[in-house]
């Protein structure tokens, strides 16, 4: 890169250095405040693959969202209620996404809303119920459906919707994706993980073709990523190789914070604020307003 597109671009740090991505560093400015609130882009966090960190990206991204004065709602869509407990909710003891999927349509989501202990970030959460709900929905009408109809009474209420999925390409994960308006792909810097990434762009298309034509892949975020090895290296040059600008500039390193913030139910912006993994989602979520997938 020349140094006159350089300076053309003053959010890269230093001419020549390259980020984990092969790209040149760079650090994402904080957004300006919002000057009004909603409708909500809703986005989904989905990977088929257990493991790879949508739980930890969705609670730290929604609450790095929130950070910069945006109203953010989580849904907890994978029956292991993960999500839930990183926020301490009781999910046994509050409605949840189970009665509103199944619920008529005269049932206000907004009893099953929960607020965190973060200003301006709300969830709804789910518990091992969610598991029955795809043998229940089957035989319902416009059953791929079932979120966008709960989600639509209250995307006015707020500027982000992240949707964490279950790890399965099954009637849950098609209902996240025919309710989004865009996808991100938390993708773990492994073999294993990097197989299924092309299962699931092929399902986002059919999605688009068949039910959702709106929707977008906004970005593949690389996580669990470790400079020290070369596995991490190579994979994560694979992936841009394979998917060049839908790969986010933003990785997340591997650190033991992570399940170390998990075990104190706190995002990482919380527990750590100054270790370069909450500094990660930071910049994360400046990306994402960046790249237009965020207001």
């Amino acid at each position: 890169m020349t140094q006159t597109m350089l300076d053309d671009r003053p959010d890269v740090l230093a001419e020549g250095v390259l980020g984990p991505t092969g790209r040149p560093l760079r650090e994402f400015a904080i957004p300006a405040p919002l000057t009004q609130h909603g409708p909500a882009r809703v986005i989904a966090l989905c990977n088929q693959k257990g493991g790879v960190g949508k739980t930890t990206t969705t609670v730290n991204l929604g609450a790095s969202l929130a950070a910069l004065g945006r109203r953010v709602l989580l849904i907890d869509f994978d029956p292991q209620g993960a999500l839930s407990a990183n926020f301490k909710v009781q999910a046994e003891d509050v409605p949840t996404i189970y009665e509103l999927l199944l619920g008529s349509s005269t049932v206000d989501p907004r009893i099953a809303i929960q607020h965190t202990q973060i200003e301006g970030l709300d969830i709804i959460p789910a518990n091992i119920d969610l598991s029955a709900a795809e043998v229940h929905l089957v035989n319902e009408v416009a059953r791929e459906q079932s979120l966008a109809r709960v989600l639509r009474r209250v995307v006015r209420d707020y500027d982000v919707v992240l949707i964490d999925c279950q790890p399965s390409l099954g009637l849950l994960t098609v209902n996240a994706l025919t309710a989004a308006h865009g996808v991100v792909i938390p993708l773990a810097c492994e073999y294993f993980a990097l197989r299924g990434v092309a299962l699931l762009v092929e399902t986002i298309e059919k999605v688009r073709d068949r039910l959702n034509p709106d929707i977008a892949l906004d970005g593949i975020v690389g996580t669990m990523y470790d400079s020290r090895t070369l596995h991490s290296r190579e994979v994560l040059e694979r992936v841009v190789e394979a998917f060049d600008a839908d790969v986010l500039e933003t990785v997340i390193s591997r650190t033991v914070k992570f399940p170390d913030a998990s075990v104190a139910r706190e995002p990482i912006m919380e527990y750590a604020p100054e270790h370069r993994a909450a500094t990660a989602y930071r910049q994360l979520a400046c990306e994402l307003v960046a790249r237009g997938a965020i207001a």
